[in-house]
């Protein structure tokens, strides 16, 4: 029940091929069609601006969570649905915000911003945090490489086999959403401790 919403980590740059632009669009439209409300860090720049925009223009619910320091600087920029924006104190908070609204995540490709949330949000799922998937949009092949990384962190005895399940690596968008909205990740150690997170 309830209101479904996706929280997607993507680049404030657009990239340097047009597919990235391109898919940023067809995620929006996909997500607008089906009624998935986008949760992001706010922005109309890069990936960031083109998905926000194309949730909007489709008719879904954008959710920009900011924080009060970013929210003067030109770079990030704002007005997609300003009604709905959500002004935090801190990165923390805006993190924190981001996946308590959210039922999944989605990341497109970006830079080391987009791929240390990536990676934190794995882990939120992995410690029981959360029990939330993350799909990574592979457009272009953009994430093949970082996954290959933790598929030889598994065959390393770092990562257990397990917790790689907690992605989705895919690249097609209706496919990829379809895996992420119905899929359900391994349980994490304890879920016992959640409220660390969302009491700060």
């Amino acid at each position: 029940g309830g209101r479904r919403a996706l929280c997607v980590f993507l680049g404030s740059r657009a990239g340097a091929q047009p597919e990235y632009i391109a898919a940023a669009q067809a995620l929006g439209a996909a997500m607008a069609r089906r009624g998935v409300a986008l949760v992001y860090g706010g922005g109309n720049v890069g990936l960031m601006g083109e998905l926000a925009r194309s949730v909007d223009k489709n008719g879904g619910t954008v959710v920009g969570i900011i924080p009060h320091a970013l929210a003067t600087r030109e770079l990030s920029g704002f007005g997609v649905q300003i009604e709905n924006t959500i002004f935090t104190n801190s990165m923390h908070d805006r993190k924190a915000i981001m996946a308590s609204l959210s039922s999944a995540f989605v990341v497109l490709p970006g830079g080391f911003g987009t791929m240390e949330e990536c990676v934190e949000v794995i882990t939120w799922t992995q410690l029981g945090i959360h029990n939330k998937a993350v799909g990574m949009l592979n457009t272009c092949g953009f994430w093949s490489h970082f996954h290959q990384m933790f598929q030889h962190a598994v065959k390393e005895g770092f990562i257990s086999e397990s917790n790689l399940d907690i992605v989705v690596l895919e690249e097609n968008v209706d496919k990829m959403l379809d895996k992420i909205l119905s899929h359900v990740p391994p349980a994490g150690l304890t879920s016992s401790w959640g409220s660390l997170i969302k009491d700060t």
